[in-house]
């Protein structure tokens, strides 16, 4: 873990609660393990061709070149996701 006491306190109460659904989940907040997540999640967005930005029910869809769809449920990703309205004058 880290020595971000926020950023470990986050990734452990996800884990507990994917155990409490018994789920297993894998936290890695500093070093190798969290330099290989990072790398591996960046090829991953690579393969996105399309985006679906849904602010209203706080979700972005991801369209991946072969197909298939990736939700990402996030209060946040969509505002930032999303470009300043134009308004005609």
């Amino acid at each position: 873990m880290t020595e971000n006491k926020p950023v470990d306190e986050a990734a452990n109460r996800v884990v507990a609660l994917e155990a409490e659904l018994e789920s297993a989940g894998e936290a890695s907040t500093a070093g190798d393990d969290l330099s290989f997540m990072r790398a591996a999640l960046h090829d991953w967005v690579e393969t996105v061709v399309g985006v679906v930005s849904s602010p209203g029910v706080g979700r972005v869809t991801l369209i991946h070149a072969n197909g298939h769809q990736s939700k990402i449920a996030s209060p946040e990703l969509p505002y930032l996701l999303s470009r300043p309205a134009k308004f005609e004058g």
